[in-house]
């Protein structure tokens, strides 16, 4: 079976963004600025931003845990649990920058 590296070569050349243009945050990016804001981020709010499943955002959030961010956990007023990136760790990332 033979490849035809043209087509390959063309179609590749029309899904690439165009020169100029700038790069679309990641989506890590995104659900790292939804924590570090000072209500922090429900679930169903990650899974909006990201088109994550439940599960996903939840792994997601264990994985900064595993990298040594302070996660905090609060219930807000009308009763959903919502998690941030505790301040501690938003200054020591910006003095880092």
């Amino acid at each position: 079976m033979t490849t035809d590296v043209k087509a390959t070569t063309e179609a590749t050349a029309t899904t690439a963004a165009p020169r100029g243009t700038k790069a679309q945050p990641t989506k890590s990016a995104i659900v790292i600025k939804l924590l570090t804001r000072s209500k922090g981020a429900t679930l169903t709010e990650i899974a909006s931003a990201t088109n994550w499943q439940p599960h996903s955002c939840r792994a997601f959030l264990t994985g900064l845990r595993k990298q040594g961010r302070a996660l905090v956990k609060e219930q807000r007023t009308d009763g959903v649990v919502a998690y941030r990136i505790a301040v501690a760790d938003v200054a020591a990332e910006a003095v880092a920058s």
